[in-house]
């Protein structure tokens, strides 16, 4: 079993976030303005936001605490960044112990967007950073039918099987086409990601999903994920957790978790 290491309330110093930040060689977030999450959320379409510094914080240490090797992010951003930076510094300490797990994608970054323009934006946002694999993946999203029940579905998703997936895209209203003439394109609708449910019985035991904000997507990913999955929220950073506590698969997959819980 893969426990979860997360404290109850969010470190709230942005002071000290920047401060850390800074210390691990992410500095282009000084200068940015930190964006606090509102009591009540107004979604209003084609708006964008600031970075959460502390969202961003939460984010780094839960990818080192939990020693995630791969990562699969919907969306991207200042997000990218900061998971790039934990996978750097994961592999400069780790690189030889993950051997003896046989991950193909040691360290790598598998990103998945469905605007143009924000995916060319993280490029340039991590376009130094060369010590580790940054797979990027372009994609439309469709509405589709899941089980009977409405959701979105990207047209291609990247080849890997990660152990840590990032959940905070697309954007709702970038959907190329209706199902019955319902669409997420609505501002009083909200995203419904289907795609990890499709690959859930590929994942392997120990596997960590970080849902960002998106309650409705969260609530519809919990009731119809069918393995034995551990979920935990946090309201004050609006953030779920879910983790895989199937039982081991094989030998290999023992030393992966024991590698995470060491």
């Amino acid at each position: 079993m893969t426990k979860l290491l997360i404290k109850k309330n969010p470190i709230k110093n942005i002071k000290y976030i920047k401060s850390f930040f800074d210390k691990i060689g992410i500095k282009e977030l000084n200068n940015l303005k930190h964006i606090s999450k509102p009591k009540i959320k107004k979604i209003i379409e084609k708006k964008t936001y600031g970075p959460n510094l502390s969202d961003l914080f939460s984010l780094y240490n839960i990818i080192i605490s939990h020693k995630r090797t791969t990562v699969l992010e919907f969306g991207s951003g200042w997000s990218s960044l900061i998971i790039s930076h934990a996978l750097k510094n994961l592999k400069k300490k780790y690189s030889k112990e993950i051997t003896k797990i046989r991950r193909s994608n040691p360290f790598e970054l598998f990103i998945i967007e469905n605007e143009k323009k924000y995916l060319n934006e993280t490029k340039k946002k991590l376009k130094k950073l060369d010590e580790i694999k940054i797979h990027y993946t372009l994609s439309k999203v469709k509405m589709i039918n899941y089980k009977g029940k409405f959701a979105t579905e990207y047209s291609k998703l990247p080849l890997c099987n990660p152990d840590f997936i990032y959940l905070d895209g697309p954007d709702q209203y970038n959907i190329k086409r209706s199902s019955n003439n319902f669409s997420t394109a609505h501002p009083d609708l909200m995203p419904m990601v289907a795609d990890i449910l499709k690959i859930e019985y590929f994942l392997l035991p120990g596997t960590i999903i970080l849902v960002d904000g998106r309650g409705a997507n969260a609530s519809f990913l919990r009731n119809n994920l069918e393995r034995k999955w551990g979920y935990k929220y946090l309201e004050m950073s609006d953030q779920h957790f879910f983790v895989l506590n199937d039982k081991p698969i094989g030998k290999l997959n023992k030393r992966q978790i024991n590698f995470y819980n060491s």
